[in-house]
Formats: C-alpha cells, sequence, structure tokens
C-alpha cells in the first residue's frame, strides 16, 4: 500500500478528518504506517472504535471505489498532491481528498463564491447570473454548490461570459445531485471543475451539505450572498467564510420579502452591501484584474440606449417587473409612445416580457 492508497482509504473511513489524520500523523509519521500499526499503538491515539474501523478496514472498499472513480474519469487528488488547492490547505478541517472531475488551475486562485437559496426569486436568480457573468468576464473563476435556484444560474453565468467555474458537490459522483444539473456538470468539468471530498457511492444526505459549504468558501476569496430567507443553508456558508476570515458580500432586498430576510439581516451585520460587481473588486483589490472581451453587460446595454424617449422609459425599467400602466404614470409618456419604445427596446434586446404583459431588463 502506498500514501496515495492509504489516503484514500482512510477517507472513507467516516471519523477521520484531517484533524484525526494529523493526530495519527504525528505518531505514525507516514499514512500507510497507519494501517501497519499494531491495534495497541491506535487504541492509545485514535480510541478503541477509530482503531477498530483501521484495523477492520475491507480494502475490497478501497478498490471498487477506485474503480468508479476511473470508469467516471474522476481524478483523486490528495492533500499531499501538487494539484491540491493551497486555498483548502489553509482552512480549519480541510478534505484529506478531493474527487474532481475537470481541472482547478493556478487561476482559479482568484476566485468569488456566489450562492443563494434555492427556491430564489427570479431577482435573486438574474442577479447570480448577471454577477457570475461579469465576474468571469474579468478573469474571476466563480465557485458554488450546483443546487438548484442561485447556485445552479451562477454556474450558467460563468458558462455563458466563457469563464471558469468550480461546482462543489455535497455527494459523490455516482450521485450527482439534483439529478436534472448532470448535463451542469458536465459542462463545468469542461472549462472548470466540479470536486467532492465524498467517495463515490455517497449519496447527498442532508448533513453532507454544511460540509460542502466550508469548501465553497474555503476556494473563494469572498462569498456573495444574492439572496437567502433566514434560515437559508447559503448563511452557513457565510458563517464559514467569516471563520476563515474571508469577506462576505449580500445584495440588498426588498424588506417586505420573506427571501431577502437573510441577505438584509447579514447586512445589519456587518457584510458589505453590493450593487454592483465594482463593489467586489474594490474591496478585494481586484481593480488591476484584466477584462476580456465580454464586457459588463449592463453597460454595453446603457451606451446602446440613444434615443432621448427610449432612454427616459429604460430608467424606469429595472429588475422588478413593470406594467405598462406603471410606465405611463412614471415616464409621463402617452400609453402609445410606452408601446412603441418598449417594441424598440424589446429589439435592441435591453428588455424582455414576462407573463401578464410585465417587463424587466434583459
Amino acid at each position: 500500500m502506498n500514501n496515495f492508497e492509504a489516503l484514500v482509504s482512510l477517507n472513507l473511513i467516516p471519523q477521520i478528518g484531517s484533524v484525526r489524520l494529523g493526530q495519527l500523523l504525528k505518531y505514525f509519521g507516514q499514512p500507510r504506517e497507519i494501517f501497519k500499526a499494531p491495534a495497541r499503538s491506535l487504541v492509545e491515539i485514535a480510541g478503541e472504535r477509530l482503531a477498530q474501523d483501521i484495523t477492520g478496514f475491507n480494502f475490497r472498499c478501497l478498490d471498487h471505489d477506485l474503480t468508479l472513480a476511473k470508469k467516471a474519469g474522476v481524478k483523486i487528488i490528495t492533500f499531499l498532491d501538487r494539484e491540491y488547492p493551497q486555498s483548502l490547505k489553509e482552512i480549519p478541517a480541510y478534505p484529506i481528498v478531493l474527487y474532481c472531475l475537470g481541472q482547478i488551475i493556478e487561476a482559479d486562485n482568484l476566485a468569488v463564491g456566489i450562492v443563494g437559496s434555492r427556491r430564489a426569486s427570479f431577482y435573486g436568480l438574474n442577479n447570480a447570473e448577471n454577477f457570475a457573468a461579469q465576474l468571469s468576464a474579468r478573469g474571476v473563476t466563480i465557485v458554488s454548490g450546483m443546487a438548484r435556484g442561485v447556485d445552479t444560474y451562477a454556474h450558467r453565468g460563468a458558462l455563458k461570459a466563457g469563464g471558469r467555474t468550480i461546482a462543489v458537490m455535497g455527494s459523490g459522483f455516482n450521485h450527482i445531485y439534483p439529478v436534472e444539473n448532470t448535463d451542469l456538470a458536465y459542462k463545468i468539468s469542461a472549462s472548470g471543475a466540479v470536486v467532492s471530498e465524498f467517495s463515490m457511492e455517497t449519496k447527498p444526505l442532508p448533513q453532507n451539505f454544511p460540509r460542502r459549504n466550508r469548501l465553497i468558501s474555503g476556494l473563494s476569496r469572498g462569498i456573495l450572498i444574492t439572496e437567502a430567507a433566514r434560515n437559508s443553508g447559503a448563511l452557513i456558508t457565510a458563517d464559514f467564510a467569516l471563520e476563515q476570515g474571508k469577506d462576505v458580500f449580500a445584495l440588498p432586498g426588498r424588506i417586505d420579502s420573506a427571501a431577502s430576510m437573510g441577505t438584509n439581516a447579514l447586512i445589519k451585520q456587518g457584510a458589505k452591501l453590493v450593487t454592483g460587481c465594482e463593489d467586489i473588486f474594490e474591496e478585494l483589490d481586484l481593480s488591476v484584474v484584466d477584462v476580456k472581451n465580454v464586457g459588463p453587460v449592463v453597460v454595453k446595454r446603457q451606451e446602446t440606449v440613444c434615443e432621448k424617449e427610449e432612454a427616459q422609459l429604460y430608467e424606469h425599467i429595472r429588475q422588478q417587473p413593470v406594467a405598462v400602466d406603471d410606465l405611463v404614470q412614471k415616464s409621463s409618456l402617452s400609453s402609445s409612445q410606452v408601446l412603441n419604445l418598449i417594441l424598440k427596446l424589446q429589439f435592441k434586446k435591453l428588455i424582455k416580457v414576462l407573463p401578464g404583459k410585465h417587463f424587466i431588463r434583459n
């Protein structure tokens, strides 16, 4: 047995994390020596139950896990490998191994996590996608958890901008979760990476996701929460970020919206209120990052609004849906003028229509 096989085996034993592994290595020196140690020595260091798990470990489980990983094209990286992200080594209770589909590269050291509610409103989803696209356009890797809602839109925004994105799963690769994001996982792996600390056949159990959240923040320079209710799991990620000394950013939401209570509370507690990507660049001192060909979408769109009346109407169409009657009242234009201008703005792809003839910025 070599050290790689020993570390993968130790990761398959539930009671062993990096803290307990550190205690064992301090005594035995090399990972492979742990499995050669007499039971008496293991009991002294790790206790009777864990000593039994180590001495009684079934190595067929190791062979099965390695076979599944190879079949799926998943690379297993241990914390002793050069490819292991340095940012994760610096967090408490770092993962012993990472299962990785795709590749983590040096450029991923400049990363921002974007998380939020699984049941986000259009406001939360749209901003997750827009912020991800604009950050990606400036060379920032987007990290998220590939969950439904905000996570999914954050990954999509990065992919649309041609940027890099990393998805951290709370399950093994034989149980990609949610199932409908299987295609998204492979798209992410083509221009970034999908990673998990869980063995190949680990199911998406509820207790896995807080562990996943600490890796999202661990891989990131800062965390942006676009929308979260008071008890949202995204707030756990924010807590981990604070513990790890990372910056926490939050989008303000409506005070009467339950979906924004969590983010608004974070802002009251000291999280950085952001209304645009420049707020994040300023806080993280990223002003020197090169802008790619895909620039901030909002800026480009504003520059295309040339005619005075179009600009006047466009100013009243925001991220919250607005009806034609409201636009007439706010803009002081006639109904026919508003309808004509709406068509022009739609042709320029500056706005889009929602059911019930409501309009938002595209």
